[in-house]
């Protein structure tokens, strides 16, 4: 891993990756790079590929769920990682905590200014938004769910709600658990943080991952999203 960065060796990135072979390699490497950063969790979230040993070579600590248990359970999974690896060393402090989805392969380089507001304590959570979006079909409902959820909750609509890319305190992670279910995490994550009077901030980054498409497995993913988002708000209004 790279020496401390100017905000010091305090951030952990974790990964939830799920049949990523092609590209987590790439996006470990990315992510290891980031001033700060000197741990990189990989959970490996029931693959079907190589996804772990790919993770494995890049540097990272992987984790394996033997069967796919969802996306909150992957990040908290990796949390859970990065606290133990606080605790085995001397600190000041805990880390705090970089999610980046296994997809971003070599843009996970450009993920700095997330933790910048949170590094300078200015904000408890930031969220990426993407300079550059991609709309594709279906993706559309399922963002306009969660956002109007969030607004609805908390005042206030993210210009992404569902984006992935957010560094947040180790404080502010802990507030927010248990997190929703499955692709719920987010949208759950920013409604309980809001509630509870944390700084949630939007950052605009220049990172970029696969895009989904528009196929059958594609509007099957969406719908297993609209879900779960469905499910994350019913609790929480």
């Amino acid at each position: 891993m790279p020496a401390a960065g100017p905000c010091g060796r305090d951030v952990a990135v974790v990964i939830p990756a799920r049949d990523e072979a092609d590209r987590i390699e790439a996006t470990v490497t990315a992510a290891a790079g980031l001033p700060g950063v000197d741990v990189v969790v990989v959970v490996d979230d029931g693959s079907a590929d190589a996804t772990a040993e790919a993770a494995r070579r890049a540097g990272a600590v992987v984790l394996r769920h033997q069967r796919n248990r969802g996306k909150g359970a992957a990040m908290e999974t990796g949390a859970e990682a990065a606290r133990l690896a606080d605790q085995r060393e001397p600190r000041q402090g805990p880390r705090h905590l970089l999610f980046l989805d296994a997809d971003l392969a070599a843009t996970a380089a450009l993920a700095g200014p997330l933790i910048e507001p949170v590094a300078a304590g200015t904000a408890d959570m930031t969220i990426a938004v993407f300079a550059t979006t991609v709309k594709l079909g279906g993706h559309g409902l399922v963002v306009g769910l969660s956002g109007a959820g969030i607004r609805r909750a908390t005042g206030w609509r993210p210009a992404q709600p569902l984006n992935g890319q957010r560094c947040l305190t180790r404080a502010a992670f802990e507030a927010a658990r248990p997190l929703a279910r499955g692709w719920g995490a987010e949208t759950g994550l920013t409604i309980d943080l809001l509630r509870k009077g944390l700084r949630v901030r939007e950052v605009e980054v220049e990172l970029a991952h696969r895009a989904t498409g528009t196929g059958l497995r594609a509007q099957l993913h969406r719908a297993h999203q609209f879900a779960d988002v469905a499910r994350a708000l019913a609790t929480r209004l």
